[in-house]
């Protein structure tokens, strides 16, 4: 798909059959996302002798780690409609500026910062979370490895909507499901073969998320893409900048509101049900998050529609009943 293909079928394709071709694979991507963390979490909960305590510890990493989503995603959900909102007006330049100026300031910068500190107050948030005398090692040694790794995962997570926004929903949905697959190898590799325990888990994750921010950003620099790699682009510029963080910060508050409530059930769960009970809550979280995941799919799909032909001035095409758009 090129630039003019992308702008003919925003513009005159019928949604139902666009959205399909947009949300279906985002929604794979989703649930293939989900079921890798599942199995992410039953190797570590098979460690010989401790895999109780290290899945807990681990589980009590989920606050930070809904921290670092929400700050991948404040350049994500801001960029990409903004991105979109550009082609839609046929200003491929400014799109391009929406996207990697993003990025480009806000994570290179924004991340030493931020995952600096959480890196460096791991022990004591983990503490804060409910973390016990058993369960803080694994939690710390699981945290210091996906912190370190993070600026991958600000990658795949902040610049893959972009790739979805221009309409390659499939090229974005590859990222996931390679990243998956690589970190399901790894694991019992880096797990049971090299005895690294909650390390390897880690470092599997992290190096999957490697290879997926490889992907993308050989993608975004080559020659399907419309948002293409430029150096010119890299400057700070305030007035692109601020919009889109203007935009993205409805879903880094929601995430980060998201890390809260999870720290009120991880530390209320720790001092009255001990352990155990926050190590089922792990549990409970990964599976129940299958209901809710195909819908934030289904949203990362017409995302790219509505904010292309808002940018278009046909915003009466998208507010169509869908049974009208199929005649």
């Amino acid at each position: 798909m090129n630039s003019k293909s992308t702008s003919q079928a925003m513009e005159t394709e019928k949604i139902p059959r666009l959205l399909a071709q947009l949300a279906i694979p985002a929604v794979v991507a989703q649930i293939i996302n989900l079921l890798y963390n599942i199995v992410d979490r039953i190797y570590i909960g098979h460690i010989s002798g401790v895999g109780a305590a290290a899945l807990t510890g681990v589980g009590l990493f989920t606050p930070i780690l809904m921290l670092i989503n929400a700050f991948a995603m404040l350049a994500g959900s801001g960029g990409a409609p903004r991105a979109a909102i550009s082609m839609g007006k046929k200003d491929n330049k400014t799109a391009r500026k929406n996207s990697w100026k993003l990025f480009c300031t806000s994570h290179p910068y924004g991340c030493h910062t931020y995952c600096s500190l959480l890196y460096i107050l791991r022990p004591q948030l983990l503490t804060l979370f409910g973390a016990s005398e058993k369960t803080l090692p694994y939690g710390v040694a699981y945290a210091r490895i996906y912190i370190l790794g993070s600026i991958f995962v600000l990658i795949v997570m902040g610049m893959n909507p972009f790739i979805t926004t221009q309409g390659f929903a499939k090229i974005s949905m590859m990222t996931t499901v390679i990243g998956a697959v690589i970190n399901i190898i790894l694991d019992p590799i880096f797990i049971f073969v090299f005895h690294l325990g909650v390390r390897g888990a880690a470092l599997a994750t992290v190096l999957s998320q490697a290879v997926g921010a490889i992907w993308i950003l050989r993608f975004l620099s080559g020659k399907k893409t419309i948002l293409h790699l430029r150096k010119e682009n890299f400057r700070l510029q305030k007035d692109v900048i601020l919009p889109c963080l203007g935009l993205g910060i409805s879903t880094f508050v929601m995430l980060s509101t998201e890390s809260i409530l999870s720290i009120s059930f991880t530390s209320s769960l720790s001092r009255y049900g001990g352990d155990l009970a926050v190590g089922a809550m792990t549990i409970i979280t990964s599976v129940s998050q299958l209901a809710t995941l195909p819908l934030q799919g289904i949203c990362q799909g017409g995302q790219p529609i509505m904010s292309y032909n808002f940018g278009a001035g046909n915003k009466e095409r998208v507010k169509k009943p869908s049974l009208h758009s199929l005649r």
